[in-house]
């Protein structure tokens, strides 16, 4: 999703709690990550692995200045064999230390013996002193282990992958600090113009 469906979106939105949600969601990821300045680590289920997440945190990163933002996508399923980015396993998560922030993406509840694993590594990187946040679950383990929770129930009038859209947006945005002097307005224009004229995403 391009900044110009999003601003589309932001205005089909308004007057809704979804943009003050959203936007003070990735406010504490942003808070998060620059004030500890540990790094980031995004995870998703065995199920459901928010690579679109990565790759647009990782623009926002690079085109807002705050390399904080950029995560590391911890994977269910990867093999040494991968290319760096996608090699990173669930052993990761058992290294988390304090000022490191974890991002968990669920779509619907995580429970059973397949989410056990996952939720086992995230209460020990809570313990560990990581800041975890979740994305998705409204009820369950995994919100009760966070730190800061986005609920995206089942039904909701916007659906994991756009709301996923929104924060990225928005983590990105507020990381920019606001300029003082003349450069101000033509720093606005660069970054607009930077936005609209960007390749999308590759899929990693």
């Amino acid at each position: 999703m391009d900044a110009v469906r999003v601003a589309l979106l932001r205005e089909v939105l308004a007057g809704t709690e979804w943009l003050g949600a959203t936007r003070h969601f990735a406010g504490t990821l942003r808070g998060s990550v620059v004030s500890h300045g540990g790094g980031l680590l995004l995870v998703g289920t065995p199920a459901y692995e928010p690579w679109h997440l990565a790759a647009h945190l990782a623009d926002e990163a690079a085109w807002s200045g705050t390399p904080e933002l950029a995560p590391t996508l911890v994977r269910h399923d990867a093999r040494p064999s991968d290319p760096a980015h996608l090699a990173v396993g669930l052993g990761r998560l058992e290294a988390a230390r304090r000022g490191e922030t974890l991002l968990v993406v669920a779509p619907g509840e995580t429970a059973g013996e397949e989410a056990a694993p996952l939720l086992e590594r995230v209460c020990d990187a809570r313990r560990a002193g990581a800041t975890v946040l979740s994305l998705g679950p409204g009820e369950g383990e995994l919100p009760a282990m966070a730190h800061e929770v986005l609920p995206v129930p089942d039904g909701s009038e916007l659906d994991l992958d756009t709301v996923q859209h929104l924060v990225s947006a928005a983590a990105g945005e507020n990381a920019l600090p606001a300029r003082r002097g003349p450069r101000r307005f033509r720093d606005r224009l660069s970054r607009l113009a930077d936005l609209l004229t960007a390749p999308p995403p590759t899929r990693w």
